[in-house]
């Protein structure tokens, strides 16, 4: 394992925000790659969670390690931080594509009318008349707007549909209910 590095526990309510994309500087910066075009989780937490790439063939550290954050900022696409346990330029790039996860209940509370992607994931999609529609698989950035990807069956085969997710098509967002109401016909 990776010096400083202490082997956690991931949360529970944990979700991936980022990755280690390299280092950054000589002291022990590294610049982050966010998964949001808003990296206010990456922001609101100081206990980051890593875990190692997928396909690396030899990582600096195995299973979950906790990574204390002494400071992250916004510099040019990306995010750029240091931690208390990354001391030189050799660290941070041992850390290269490690996964970056933070307790989703350190996020920020949204605005009115805002919601994160990762709580809209899942959610069932029924239109005025209450037919269901399917679930939210993913959702797209298509520039000016953000896309709903809606996985269903089709018979006996899987297919999806998309709806914008803008207020002309978005009736409601019932996010304890877990459920999405909107205008939208199933033959659309």
């Amino acid at each position: 394992m990776a010096p400083g590095l202490e082997p956690a526990e991931l949360p529970a309510d944990a979700v991936e925000v980022g990755r280690i994309h390299d280092a950054w500087g000589i002291k022990g910066w590294f610049k982050v790659q966010p998964h949001s075009a808003s990296p206010e989780a990456l922001f609101s937490s100081r206990r980051w969670y890593l875990q190692p790439p997928e396909k690396a063939v030899k990582p600096a550290f195995a299973g979950t390690v906790l990574l204390r954050v002494r400071e992250a900022k916004e510099h040019s696409d990306s995010v750029v931080a240091k931690a208390l346990e990354v001391d030189d330029r050799d660290a941070a790039e041992a850390l290269k594509g490690a996964r970056i996860f933070v307790p989703r209940s350190s996020f920020p509370t949204p605005a009115d009318d805002e919601y994160y992607w990762v709580d809209l994931i899942g959610l069932a999609v029924v239109n005025r008349e209450g037919v269901e529609l399917g679930t939210v698989r993913d959702l797209l950035s298509t520039g000016p707007q953000t896309v709903l990807v809606i996985g269903y069956q089709d018979g006996d085969k899987p297919a999806e549909r998309m709806i914008p997710f803008v207020s002309a098509y978005v009736d409601q967002v019932d996010i304890a209910g877990r459920r999405i109401t909107v205008d939208w016909q199933p033959d659309y």
